[in-house]
């Protein structure tokens, strides 16, 4: 859930293919959005847990500042990506304290994707059955 100075970054991040909601949605609407959802993609922040809190799967961009077994997605099924023994591992930071974030800056685009479909294809067959 972004806020209304972060309106660039999702903005760029959404780029034309995406509709953009940064700043525009309540904590109840996004859950509404993310409930809809057949999968989201998603850092270790709070929309994670809110995709939990209503039953979407999650795949998770995670940073290994803090361990996932406390703070990853919670009873969804969910595909953790991210480097989990980068050098900023359990150290609790905020901000990245290496340089150039390797922990996710390495992340291929095709693993988000492969990551979206495992998760999505399971319950499109589901549904359709």
């Amino acid at each position: 859930m972004a806020g209304p100075a972060e309106q660039a970054l999702t903005g760029y991040v959404a780029g034309a293919e995406a509709v953009d909601l940064g700043g525009r949605t309540t904590l109840g609407s996004l859950a509404g959005v993310v409930e809809a959802a057949t999968c989201v993609v998603v850092g270790n922040t709070g929309p994670a847990h809110v995709a939990a809190a209503v039953g979407t799967p999650v795949v998770s961009l995670f940073a290994p500042t803090v361990p996932f077994g406390q703070w990853g997605p919670y009873r969804v099924p969910w595909v953790r990506l991210g480097d989990a023994m980068a050098a900023c591992r359990q150290t609790r930071a905020t901000t990245c304290p290496v340089p150039g974030h390797p922990c996710l800056s390495e992340v291929d685009p095709a693993d988000v994707v492969a990551a979206v479909d495992l998760l999505t294809t399971d319950r499109r067959l589901k549904a359709a059955v």
